[in-house]
């Protein structure tokens, strides 16, 4: 049975018993906590916690997950894998044990020529909580299970919660026998392997109020409402199903390591090590097709590290598996074509997400063999100093100069029997990152609990009036600062207000929140940012300029006019240039986040190219004519399927209800879904113009632009600078780009003639420097501080040396640069590296010394430091290394 129709089958049982079926969430799923969706039950987890009221009662669910905690597993196991999918079936207090152990029961049983999975019933085993005599039970009444085939198991095994404050619950796992050859007898209990899990049925029956470990908690009490959520793995089902032995081999996976292996001229199967490279490549890549898809793009933090990471080892898997063109173009497609019946979107958007991954393997193939010559010169050094330890400066050149995940260097050093110094490596790239997440922090309410704002809205949810009115009276329904509530508040303090009903737009859909003020009697308060910290709930945060505050207070709410508008004309410009973007580039330049807020608007878009002059030029003036237009702008409610079948763009990362607002401009020139606020006509944007284009990461550009006003006065300033140079060249303002040009080629010109005055200025200190050489057991040594001397006139005055001593054994070493930037070249002769003298480890010891890091050939090298003042210590180091090098 293909894994799609499993896929199908479950959906259907479910769905035909009153289950809400639900679409698979984003990867990206909307939580602070987790990098990726990672377990079926992730989207539902607002309702099990409580934070937001249920939907419905019943649904079902194939979720897209992806684990990343054991990647360098991956193919070494049978059940290790990135991307997996999860079958689910919830009920929010309506049904508990008996219906869900009665469901799973049918399902799996009932012949494959009905609506089932047709396991045999005698190969089914399960195990329950020690004490869950109730779930015993009800197997043995409903399946008939005998009593030896339902094993009891302890906390560890077979009770779930989520390792916090919360709901928990025991639960029931389903196994299958896979018979005789794959382990002794004896159950799930004995051999976990024989005995495989497909499902697990969790009983949410409990509320902990504390957790110290996955078998240590305290019950709070019984849940009111008992909830049910199980978990279904689908790659397990499909491999029993389809008679293979692990889920590398089923029919989503498969035919990538086919691929793969007739590409490398591989038999799967024949030599283990080369299996488990051909399943890393197999499971990376759909892996990757699915990141891709939900919006995720290579870079170096977060969700693009780990995409990167993976991408990256599935280059470096096929070079060791022989395979050193590039390869993405013909495994990519062979994984579309595999999980398109699932997922028709890999197929329908497959330009843009070939596009990212091919031009990723491009940036690392341009990469890999240089830092692997790096690699390599690292591990020779380690063991030539007899150490078993790559140092943490190497891994970190490594990342910073040649994109190597320490991942990557860890691995490649474990195959060559070294360990990574990362405590070293970690200390490194601390000092190199500098965030800047107190903005965010203070705006999300990082760190702070979101228990006051769940009970806050359990009171009431705040209606947001905005759409309509930029004022309104409302009630003070609570005060909160740090997470607490407070009964009162006093001038120049800072806090959070929830009112009862506000017109304030809250920070969402990449449009700042409103300003404005609320007044009351005696009372002003200075709105400065709003924000949704739990669904349903609007905050706003305040400086109290004057009075005393109290909940229970009436208060008026007023938003700046001006800013609202500013943020209406800022958004809608956004919505703008986004359909610019389609008409000049090209469909798969898609939105992939956005900021606006009043006179400035930035959209990050998928692209893999710089804009270049002529389409940024074409932008501005497409997004200016429609402005121009005077496009009507309105916004309507429609059902999810109905607004996607208009044309109604849905961006990357964000789940939409069954319900949702579409705003269109033009009757069909732009349509995005949007709960945002915008202008009633195009003409209301006033202005936009581009002021920057820029990359923000591997397959992703940014544009910013200034809209309305701020348009204007950003065109006026950049007249203004015009003019007045115009004055200074004495030229008209439409001739400035021409003398400028002219005068550029008129400096460059200058600097190669000064430049070669400096070169042969140079070259007459060649023989005093090569005077300098002194014997040291049959090596010459030549040490030279140039000071001020550095980059290219450096180098080429190392190698001038070293062509005077070309015919002897000499090391030439060379210090130029600034008081706080030296820089350091070594060149070898051929002589001196016949005697084990290397360029690249002589200038890394020299580098050291000046407080930096350098490396390079064996022939030539580089490096720089922060301290001149040590130059006599770096000569000396290089010295004694030489020393100890020819005498050993």
């Amino acid at each position: 049975m293909k894994t799609a129709e499993i896929r199908r089958r479950f959906l259907d049982y479910f769905g035909t018993r009153r289950h809400e079926v639900v679409p698979s969430a984003p990867l990206l799923y909307n939580d602070p906590t987790l990098l990726f969706v990672n377990a079926g039950m992730v989207p539902f987890k607002p309702y099990f916690t409580g934070q937001e009221p249920a939907p419905y009662q019943r649904a079902t669910s194939v979720q897209k997950c992806v684990r990343t905690l054991d990647i360098e597993e991956v193919g070494k196991t049978t059940r290790h894998g990135t991307f997996f999918q999860m079958n689910g079936n919830f009920s929010f207090g309506d049904y508990f044990k008996a219906e869900a152990i009665s469901f799973a029961w049918d399902f799996i049983t009932a012949p494959q020529s009905s609506y089932g999975l047709g396991f045999d019933p005698d190969k089914v085993w399960v195990t329950v909580l020690h004490n869950d005599d109730e779930a015993a039970r009800l197997w043995q009444n409903i399946a008939e299970l005998p009593t030896e085939r339902i094993q009891r198991r302890g906390l560890l095994d077979n009770y779930w919660h989520m390792g916090i404050p919360g709901p928990g619950g025991p639960c029931s796992e389903i196994y299958i026998d896979r018979g005789p050859e794959y382990g002794p007898d004896g159950g799930p209990v004995v051999d976990e392997d024989r005995f495989l899990e497909i499902w697990n049925l969790v009983f949410m029956q409990e509320e902990l109020s504390a957790v110290r470990a996955k078998d240590d908690f305290d019950v709070l009490r019984e849940l009111p409402r008992k909830n049910i959520d199980t978990g279904m793995g689908l790659e397990r089902v499909a491999y029993l199903l389809q008679g293979v032995d692990n889920l590398y081999e089923i029919d989503e996976v498969f035919p990538v390591i086919d691929l793969a292996a007739d590409l490398a001229g591989k038999k799967y199967g024949s030599d283990h090590t080369d299996d488990v490279r051909l399943r890393v490549v197999a499971d990376h890549v759909r892996s990757a097709l699915m990141l891709i898809g939900d919006g995720v793009t290579p870079g170096n933090e977060a969700r693009g590290y780990v995409l990167r990471r993976l991408l990256r080892r599935v280059v470096r898997s096929m070079r060791l598996l022989g395979v050193d063109r590039p390869s993405f173009a013909e495994l990519f497609p062979v994984s579309r074509d595999a999980m398109k019946g699932s997922y028709p979107e890999v197929e329908t958007d497959f330009a843009r997400i070939s596009d990212i991954a091919y031009a990723e393997e491009e940036a690392f193939d341009r990469t890999l063999t240089s830092g692997t010559q790096l690699f390599d010169t690292a591990v020779a050094s380690a063991r030539s100093e007899q150490s078993s330890t790559l140092s943490g400066d190497r891994a970190f050149q490594l990342h910073d100069t040649f994109g190597f995940p320490i991942e990557l260097t860890l691995e490649m050093a474990g195959e060559q029997g070294l360990e990574v110094d990362e405590a070293g490596f970690r200390r490194l790239m601390d000092e190199q990152r500098t965030r800047a997440k107190a903005d965010a922090k203070s705006k999300k309410g990082s760190g702070v609990s979101t228990e006051i704002y769940a009970r806050l809205r359990d009171q009431g949810e705040t209606p947001f009036t905005g759409l309509e009115t930029l004022t309104g009276e409302g009630e003070v329904r609570g005060i909160v600062v740090d997470g607490e509530l407070r009964d009162h508040a006093v001038a120049g303090d800072v806090v959070e207000v929830i009112l009862s009903e506000t017109p304030f737009y809250p920070e969402s859909g990449g449009q700042s929140g409103d300003h404005g003020k609320i007044i009351g009697d005696g009372l002003e308060l200075e709105v400065t940012d709003v924000q949704r910290p739990v669904k349903g709930l609007l905050v706003h945060k305040v400086k109290i300029n004057s009075g005393e505050l109290r909940p229970g207070a009436v208060v008026r709410a007023e938003v700046d006019g001006d800013w609202r508008l500013g943020a209406c004309q800022a958004h809608s410009a956004t919505h703008v240039i986004h359909e610019a973007l389609h008409q000049i580039l090209g469909p798969t330049a898609l939105q992939a986040g956005s900021f606006n807020r009043p006179g400035y608007m930035r959209l990050d878009f998928s692209w893999n190219h710089a804009v270049d002059e002529d389409q940024r030029h074409r932008i501005e003036q497409l997004s200016n004519e429609a402005i121009r237009a005077d496009l009507g702008v309105s916004a309507s409610l429609m059902p999810l399927a109905e607004a996607k079948a208009s044309g109604a763009m849905a961006l990357f990362g964000e789940v939409y209800g069954d319900v949702v607002r579409v705003v269109d401009m033009g009757d069909g020139w732009s349509r995005e879904l949007c709960a945002g606020t915008h202008v009633l006509q195009s003409s209301q944007i006033g202005l936009m113009a581009l002021n920057a284009e820029s990359s923000v990461g591997s397959g992703l550009r940014r544009v910013e632009a200034f809209v309305g006003m701020d348009a204007f006065q950003h065109l006026a300033k950049e007249r203004s600078l015009v003019l007045g140079l115009a004055e200074t060249l004495k030229v008209q303002p439409d001739q400035v780009t021409d003398r400028v040009r002219k005068m550029v080629a008129q400096l460059k010109e200058a600097e190669r003639e000064i430049a070669a005055l400096k070169s042969a200025n140079l070259m007459t200190t060649v023989d005093p420097i090569v005077a300098k050489s002194h014997d040291m057991w049959g090596v010459g040594y030549i040490a030279h501080h140039a000071d001020g001397i550095s980059g290219g006139d450096l180098r080429q005055l190392a190698q001038e040396v070293r062509s005077r001593v070309a015919n002897l054994a000499a090391v030439v070493c060379l210090i130029g640069g600034t008081a706080d930037k030296p820089t350091v070249i070594v060149a070898t002769t051929e002589g001196a590296r016949a005697r084990g003298l290397k360029a690249g480890e002589l200038v890394m010891i020299a580098s050291q010394a000046l407080g930096g890091r350098g490396g390079g050939k064996d022939d030539l090298a580089q490096g720089g430091g922060s301290d001149a003042a040590k130059v006599p210590d770096a000569f000396r180091e290089v010295e004694y290394s030489i020393g100890h090098r020819v005498q050993s």
